[in-house]
């Protein structure tokens, strides 16, 4: 600017000179002046005019931070160098780009036993040195990986300890208080008016809302595994809500967020946003920890995916997913593999945790000669428990049991097969076994069931050991249910022919069953004790989308969802026979959710005590009952008692307010008093007006 202005005040002079030589020359026209005046003060700073430019300077402390030691790597001499640079480089280019290595030798040209190295950001070095650290590369060399960084770190650790200043203590209040509740009342979430609106109910004999709130969520809703948080959903990321006023616990970023998993445990968030992936920095699936809120690992989403990327085991020790030829186990709290290494299985095509025990159940199809196979493993030694070859395999689906005693291998069977132009394999004369692994028996003896109608759907008893499953084409679907005697056969208990039904709904405490039609079915409902095979109640809730059992298995609700019709929303409440117990219409109404209880904290020997002693319990809860209802009814009366009373108040101050107002009406009306009319025989007139009410014939006998 200073230059500007110089060469303004040397221009005006040179204008002035010639002007003053020249005067009969006509004055050409100034050029206009774009300096800045002398007292102006360029108030834009560098980070608005250039900050694109300025975010990607290098930061001095980049180069430090992206360099890493690796200790004790094979010495070797010059001959054998170039052989450990490519070992070097391939294990750690999986974690980035490596801008730089650097091997310090001796006077002989031997490697010293460590080196560094540089990658393209801090972030891809923190990730080799978390997955590194203590690689075992053969039998005599096992990494120790740090930071460059690390050596001035605890180089410059002071000499007196300062304790951090500890954070304030939120009161929450009691995140299980729904469970105090005198009655057991369970809650269920319900989201209506198109989503804009969420509640909380109780399921009491007329449903009580306990919350409800505008926008509470911008899509969906859902509970953790133990009923303790809510999950709102937001354009920004996850939202978890709980504790008697349902206020919010912690918030987790993750733009544009679509899916979600809780750990069985309730201490990690698995969230999904397919907006967020980058090769340096995964950010595509995100796990959290709930109660910190920390962000405790990152990873990729590959394009074809099934959600739940991730499988946890039943207490939350490990979490895995399938790769390429491999199944990659996780640890927690360490979020690293475990033992160092991916699980190699090659072709595998799925597997599944067992519910109850840290066992993995895969299976792999058919390569060349060799057949496909189902194995299950214990987990974290890898032992293989069980093996099962099978023959003329097209697809596998497997099926755990609720408790963990038995595992169903769902196998679609062929006759023949082949291979079109488009390498393309189609399969015909398709058959369907169930392969039905005994996890509590010794070796795990398995049985074979054979079926050759269409399976559309199979469910296991929780608590039990029974099974059923849909079979058939329209019109003719069936439904049969099995029961696994234990260490003896597999028993047929009974089929129902010709249903109208595409789902089957376990109660969560077994023996009863629903048998539903949804969606296409019009929602036939049927209501099935499998004690005895005994069909309780056949009926119907017309275009119901969605059933849900509660947690207690006393009570079933059937759902029409906004979401797959657009008329008669709402939800209708069953007890476990079928009959209907309420109906609720809701407009635009979306979604219901049971709130989950947390395991019984119950002995398996108190419950079959107090099963057993059912009889004395039932007159308690007998009594309890008849003055719950006794305490209704008074309370209905009372509350029309009140309302009587209220009414008659309200009409007598009305009464009152009258009477003072008659001076008023009277100089109004001229003196004429109107209050009297209506008593006046010769204001009303009275019409008598016949109607026919009800014709009768009857024949006279003469």
């Amino acid at each position: 600017m200073a230059a500007g202005r110089v060469d303004s005040e040397s221009r005006k002079s040179r204008d002035s000179e010639s002007h003053i030589e020249d005067e009969e020359i006509e004055v050409e026209e100034e050029e206009p002046n774009f300096s800045d005046p002398e007292d102006f003060v360029d108030d834009v700073t560098d980070e608005e005019l250039l900050g694109d430019v300025l975010r990607k300077r290098p930061k001095p402390s980049d180069s430090v931070d992206s360099v890493i030691i690796v200790d004790c790597i094979p010495k070797v001499g010059k001959e054998r160098l170039d052989k450990l640079k490519n070992v070097i480089k391939k294990l750690f280019s999986k974690f980035g780009t490596v801008v730089n290595a650097f091997y310090p030798l001796d006077d002989e040209g031997n490697t010293k036993g460590y080196m560094f190295l540089e990658f393209s950001s801090p972030q891809n070095a923190h990730e080799a040195v978390k997955m590194t650290n203590g690689y075992k590369l053969d039998k005599q060399h096992s990494f120790k990986v740090n930071h460059f960084s690390d050596f001035e770190k605890y180089i410059n650790v002071p000499d007196e300890w300062t304790p951090p200043d500890p954070k304030p203590y939120q009161d929450l209040g009691n995140l299980r208080s729904w469970l105090q509740n005198k009655e057991s009342y369970d809650q269920f979430s319900v989201i209506y008016g198109e989503g804009e609106k969420t509640a909380i109910f109780l399921n009491t004999p007329e449903p009580s809302m306990v919350e409800e709130r505008a926008r509470w969520t911008e899509t969906y809703v859902r509970w953790s595994p133990q009923g303790t948080y809510l999950a709102t959903f937001h354009v920004k990321g996850i939202a978890l809500w709980g504790g008697p006023k349902f206020s919010q616990i912690m918030r987790f970023s993750h733009p544009g967020v679509q899916l979600i998993d809780f750990s069985p445990c309730e201490k990690y968030l698995v969230t999904f946003s397919p907006l967020q992936d980058n090769h340096e920095d995964p950010q595509a699936i995100i796990i959290w920890d709930i109660r910190s809120g920390a962000k405790k690992r990152g990873f990729h989403c590959e394009s074809r995916s099934t959600w739940p990327i991730f499988k946890w085991n039943q207490n939350g020790n490990y979490f895995a997913r399938i790769g390429e030829e491999a199944i990659s186990i996780y640890e927690t709290p360490s979020f690293g593999l475990l033992d160092k290494k991916s699980l190699k299985i090659p072709a595998v095509r799925d597997f599944s945790w067992s519910p109850t025990d840290d066992i993995i159940a895969y299976w792999v199809p058919e390569q060349s000669n060799t057949p496909a196979r189902v194995t299950l493993i214990e987990i974290p030694s890898r032992n293989e428990l069980c093996v099962r070859n099978l023959f003329n395999v097209a697809d596998c689906k497997m099926h755990w049991q609720k408790s963990g005693d038995y595992l169903c291998v769902k196998v679609d069977r062929y006759k023949t097969k082949k291979t079109d132009d488009k390498d393309q394999i189609k399969y015909s004369g398709i058959y369907y076994n169930f392969e039905l692994f005994r996890i509590r028996e010794k070796q795990i003896p398995v049985d074979k069931v054979e079926e050759k109608d269409p399976v559309l759907a199979f469910a296991w008893e929780p608590i039990g050991n029974k099974f059923a499953y849909i079979h058939g084409e329209a019109p003719r679907i069936n439904v049969t249910f099995y029961n696994i005697q234990p260490k003896g056969k597999v028993e047929l208990l009974k089929t129902f022919e010709k249903r109208s039904a595409n789902h089957l709904f376990w109660s969560p405490n077994g023996q009863f069953i629903v048998l539903a039609g949804l969606r296409s079915m019009n929602g036939v409902l049927e209501f099935i004790d499998t004690q005895d095979m005994t069909v309780m109640t056949q009926t119907e809730h017309f275009m119901a989308t969605d059933v849900e059992w509660d947690p207690t298995g006393r009570y079933v609700v059937s759902a029409v969802s906004w979401w797959g019709h657009k008329v008669d929303n709402g939800y209708w409440l069953w007890n476990f026979q079928g009959i209907l117990q309420h109906k609720q219409p809701l407009e635009k109404f979306c979604q219901l959710q049971w709130r989950p209880r947390p395991p019984s904290l119950l002995s398996e020997n108190r419950v079959k005590e107090i099963k057993k002693n059912f009889k004395t319990w039932a007159q308690k809860f007998e009594q309890e009952d008849s003055m719950r209802k006794m305490t209704a009814s008074k309370d209905m009366l009372e509350k029309r008692r009140k309302l009587m009373e209220d009414f008659r108040e309200y009409r007598s101050q009305k009464d009152k307010e009258f009477a003072e107002m008659k001076e008023i009406r009277l100089q109004l009306r001229s003196g004429i008093d109107t209050d009297e009319l209506h008593n006046q025989e010769d204001n009303f007139t009275e019409e008598i007006i016949e109607f026919l009410i009800k014709a009768e014939e009857k024949i006279v006998e003469e």
